[in-house]
């Protein structure tokens, strides 16, 4: 059922200026709600729905109705619209393609097609945060596209934990939007996510994260571990669409661990701590598995913040591979080796992180900050527009030692402040940042000062 925001943010206000922590409010609960939400069970059967497709290859059949990749996204297109009409029309659903040619991997020209599904919110419809699996599997040769290749865990568990994060999302509304894209091309170039980050910026959408999700249901890995209880997210340390005068300035001030990127890691770290039980995010300060690339990279290309979000223990005798067994080990990406509990996990941590953020203000925009020969720290930043962001309530400046992986302290400052001074702190010994707060207490990432940790100003 749909949330009672009006009635829950008056509420909240009340209890903000009678003293009670910003936290502990209902909005909280329906946090906790949210990440426990997502079924294994309709996991489960999404991910074998789509594993009954043979193969779904960027080369394979697209025609028929039972078999190959076109079949795949006509049924994912199905599943968006069956999941808008159980909400009353809530979701926009349609493809965003294009013919890719000339490519190593693609000899012919082939139309690669994204299928996409919008929640918009109700006071800043143009600001996004997205959630992405892939569509697409592959066997051993990366160019056959008639083989059975079930890609049970890669990808079907990132494109099933979206369809089920939308169920879950769909029943509440949200200031901001948030978008759910089902990926083609991945594996022959990464070419649905460059197709969708173009189109974004041809549309003008400010996307203030993406959260790409390639295998997330395997907790056994190749090195014997097993593990249910930690997932990786892997973030781009400084912009790729950083100017040399941009880097010029970060080689003096600091930013090489705050890209967006980076702090929207962070953030997805805090909501595993607040919101999902027994589960730890293992930041890597990377930005992807090492020589390897996922459908988070052309979204960081053009200037978005993406991270890459994915189990900690791979198994590569179940990735890229032949179904066969040779010397009694069996290979192939099979249904029976995906943990489907483990992949509604990582599924409600994307769905606090995108429950959170679009319920929480915008992030500050052109935030500075000065200091420098001084005993004290200014930060400023832009007021954000009230039109769209009604449910704020103020600012967090934050800051952290510089070895520090996490935010340490902050202080809270009003929402018609737009500037703050923190007496006796010295730049010189703290990374800072602002983070805005809604009137329920839901924070936006931290903004690092200056171009570094821009989140689309």
């Amino acid at each position: 059922m749909k949330a009672f925001k009006a009635t829950i943010c008056s509420l909240l206000f009340m209890m903000m200026f009678t003293g009670i922590a910003l936290s502990q409010t209902p909005q909280t609960e329906f946090l906790r709600d949210i990440g426990a939400a997502p079924s294994a069970d309709r996991i489960e059967a999404d991910i074998t729905k789509l594993v009954s497709f043979g193969t779904r290859h960027t080369l394979s059949d697209t025609t028929s109705d039972s078999e190959g990749i076109g079949a795949a996204r006509r049924w994912l297109k199905a599943e968006f619209e069956r999941i808008s009409a159980d909400c009353g029309g809530c979701l926009e659903v349609f493809y965003v393609r294009d013919t890719i040619e000339g490519e190593n991997r693609i000899p012919e020209p082939v139309e690669i097609v994204n299928v996409v599904a919008i929640q918009r919110g109700t006071a800043d419809p143009n600001r996004f945060v997205v959630m992405s699996g892939d569509i697409d599997s592959r066997v051993s040769d990366v160019m056959d596209a008639e083989s059975r290749s079930p890609g049970a865990n890669d990808n079907a568990s990132g494109v099933a934990g979206v369809l089920e994060a939308a169920r879950v999302l769909s029943q509440y509304e949200f200031e901001g939007s948030i978008m759910y894209a089902q990926l083609s091309g991945e594996e022959q170039g990464l070419f649905g996510g460059q197709i969708l980050a173009d189109y974004a910026k041809e549309q003008g959408w400010d996307i203030k994260g993406v959260l790409n999700n390639d295998m997330i249901g395997n907790i056994q890995g190749i090195n014997g571990v097993i593990d249910n209880t930690t997932a990786r997210v892997f973030s781009e340390g400084t912009r790729a669409v950083e100017t040399e005068r941009e880097a010029r300035i970060r080689r003096f001030t600091g930013g090489e661990v705050d890209s967006p990127s980076r702090n929207l890691a962070r953030y997805i770290d805090k909501m595993a701590d607040l919101y999902i039980r027994n589960l730890d995010v293992m930041m890597i300060y990377r930005l992807d598995r090492f020589g390897r690339g996922g459908h988070h990279r052309p979204f960081n290309a053009v200037g978005y913040p993406a991270v890459r979000i994915m189990e900690t223990n791979e198994d590569y005798v179940r990735q890229h591979q032949d179904l066969r067994t040779e010397d009694g080990v069996e290979y192939g990406d099979v249904l029976s080796e995906v943990e489907f509990d483990f992949a509604a996990k990582l599924t409600g941590l994307n769905a606090v992180t995108m429950a959170a953020m679009s319920w929480a203000p915008s992030p500050p925009a052109e935030v500075q900050i000065q200091g420098a020969v001084r005993p004290s720290t200014t930060l400023s930043w832009k007021a954000l527009n009230p039109d769209e962001n009604p449910q704020l309530a103020g600012y967090k400046i934050y800051w952290r030692l510089t070895d520090a992986n996490q935010w340490q302290k902050s202080v809270f400052v009003p929402a018609d402040a737009t500037e703050h001074t923190l007496e006796n702190v010295v730049i010189d010994n703290y990374y800072f940042g602002v983070a805005s707060v809604s009137k329920d207490g839901l924070e936006s990432p931290v903004v690092f000062p200056g171009p570094a940790g821009s989140f689309g100003d």
